[in-house]
């Protein structure tokens, strides 16, 4: 399976992180798989005049094309032409690039939410006219019409993330190449069910903090994030405490609030990242299942039974009481 990866508006910072893949590599994985790039701007050798034939046989048909990635958000700008962005060499916007090389993959994944949503480089009002491949923002239709379907009968597959997990690259082209993933497997944003079926919030390390309502006031403090400092890893998709990052980090296990990455418009919640909006004292970022009532009252339980332990190092930059042990005719 040949991949042509396209890097258009954005840091670049989901390749960075697909880097990082670990135990096999990124490279020794793809190869094992059978999966190779046909062109990467970062990744491959190929330059200048190389690349525009590379491109030109993928356009003409002469060279078959397994997957379109794209990363990184397609700019619309001035006025709809995608001018604000060519593709260097080419004279041709990568939105015109993008419009004409989709219909030719049989796979079309977009890397990140830039790519998949328009992400941060939506934001700020955004003149450049940042779109994603197949959404804008939470609409469907972005780039591509949302009616588009690539030769295999896939919409674009929205792995989304700020940047990606590794995996959840590889583990989306490895199951490509295997003809495991079908429209079923993807949720009603289109991303890959085998992360986004998760939430932030499982297996995070601050989960006891989370029940008892013991919450840090300040960045970097043990205590739950969702009462103060505006995580939202009881509504967020993604593995991230599952599976782990760079050797089994994540945001908070490194003491800093799930901002939602994965979702459309993140870039802009209307309050502060690390900031909680509330109403009459109410945290407004519930979980979904969460009635403001039963919260009210769960929250006023648990605080009540919340141990000294707990109440102590949630506020602390690490234990200060341990926990105890107890005799055995306790």
């Amino acid at each position: 399976m040949n991949v042509l990866w396209l890097q258009s508006a954005g840091c670049g910072g989901c390749t960075m992180s697909l880097l990082c893949a670990e135990g096999p590599g990124v490279f020794d994985l793809l190869k094992g798989a059978g999966i190779s790039f046909l062109w990467h701007p970062a990744l491959s050798q190929e330059t200048g005049s190389e690349v525009r034939r590379i491109l030109a046989d993928v356009e003409s048909g002469a060279l078959p094309l397994d997957v379109l990635c794209v990363e990184g958000s397609i700019l619309t700008g001035p006025k709809g032409t995608g001018k604000f962005q060519m593709l260097s060499g080419t004279g041709r916007s990568m939105l015109d690039w993008v419009l004409s090389l989709a219909p030719r993959a049989n796979h079309v994944i977009a890397v990140g939410t830039c790519a998949t949503y328009g992400g941060v480089t939506s934001a700020g009002g955004n003149p450049a006219g940042a779109i994603g491949v197949q959404y804008d923002g939470h609409q469907p239709g972005g780039a591509l019409p949302a009616r588009f379907r690539s030769k295999s009968g896939l919409p674009v597959v929205n792995v989304a993330g700020c940047p990606t997990h590794p995996d959840w690259v590889t583990e989306t082209l490895l199951l490509l190449a295997a003809g495991d993933l079908a429209e079923t497997d993807l949720d009603a944003l289109a991303r890959p069910l085998f992360y986004a079926e998760n939430l932030v919030h499982h297996a995070c390390p601050k989960n006891e903090f989370y029940e008892y309502k013991a919450s840090a006031e300040e960045l970097s403090q043990m205590g739950c994030m969702m009462e103060h400092l505006g995580c939202v890893g009881t509504q967020a998709s993604g593995d991230c405490n599952i599976r782990g990052w760079n050797g089994g980090g994540s945001c908070t296990r490194a003491g800093y609030p799930c901002i939602n990455c994965t979702a459309p418009e993140f870039e802009e919640p209307n309050h502060p990242f690390t900031q909680t909006p509330k109403f009459a004292g109410i945290p407004i970022g519930l979980p979904s299942d969460m009635p403001k009532a039963w919260f009210m009252a769960l929250a006023s339980l648990s605080k009540a039974a919340t141990p000294k332990r707990l109440a102590e190092n949630a506020v602390a930059a690490r234990d200060q009481v341990v926990p105890s042990i107890k005799s055995g005719n306790q």
